[in-house]
C-alpha cells in the first residue's frame, strides 16, 4: 500500500509549476537617476509642475487642470507622433521637491504598461549639484497568460527605463546648457 503522504508530497511537486504561473505577472520596477550641475531649487522650478511636461522631448503639448493639487490634479499629454497619456497627480510636496501620478490611460502600443504609478524627486547632490531621481511601477501591457513580445515584461522595462532616461538627460542638457 503506498503511503498517503507520499501521494500528497508528489502531486505538490507537480503541481508546483503551475501554482507559479497562476499568480499572474509581477509588478515591474525601475528607477532611473541623473546627476544635474545646478541648484535643487533650480531643476525643481523647471520639473516641479506637474502640469508642465515641457522638458520631456516626447511631449508636443500637455493639457493639466488642477494646478498640483493631488487626487484632483489631471495632465493630458500629446505625444510626437500623435500617442495620448492621461494622469492623474497622487501626491505633491514642493518642500520635499517630489511628486507622484498615476497614468489613467494610455493605449498600449504607445506605452506597453498597465497600472503604471511613478514618482519624481529632486534632492542635494554634492558640491551643489543636483541628483534626480525618476522611478516607476507597473505591470507589463498584457497581464494574461503568456503575451506577445511587444507587450511582455522585457519590452515594458525598455519602454519605461528608455523614457526616463531621455527624459532625464534632456533635462540635465536643458539645465547645464541652457538649451
Amino acid at each position: 500500500m503506498i503511503d498517503r503522504r507520499l501521494i500528497l508530497g508528489l502531486a505538490t511537486v507537480l503541481l508546483l509549476p503551475a501554482l507559479a504561473q497562476a499568480h499572474g505577472p509581477s509588478r515591474q520596477k525601475i528607477i532611473e537617476k541623473i546627476e544635474i550641475n545646478a541648484s535643487p531649487e533650480k531643476v525643481w522650478a523647471v520639473i516641479g509642475n506637474f502640469g508642465d511636461m515641457g522638458w520631456l522631448p516626447i511631449v508636443e503639448k500637455t493639457e493639466a487642470t488642477d494646478g498640483n493639487i493631488p487626487d484632483k490634479a489631471l495632465r493630458k499629454l500629446t505625444l510626437k507622433g500623435g500617442g495620448l497619456v492621461e494622469e492623474s497627480l497622487s501626491k505633491y510636496s514642493a518642500a520635499d521637491h517630489s511628486y507622484a501620478y498615476r497614468i489613467e490611460k494610455v493605449d498600449v502600443k504607445v506605452l506597453p504598461v498597465t497600472n503604471y504609478s511613478s514618482q519624481i524627486s529632486v534632492t542635494a547632490g554634492d558640491g551643489g549639484k543636483t541628483i534626480v531621481e525618476w522611478r516607476g511601477a507597473f505591470y507589463r501591457g498584457d497581464p494574461l497568460g503568456d503575451p506577445p513580445p511587444e507587450l511582455n515584461d522585457d519590452a515594458a522595462l525598455a519602454a519605461v527605463g528608455g523614457l526616463y532616461k531621455l527624459g532625464l538627460e534632456a533635462l540635465k542638457k536643458k539645465l547645464e546648457q541652457g538649451s
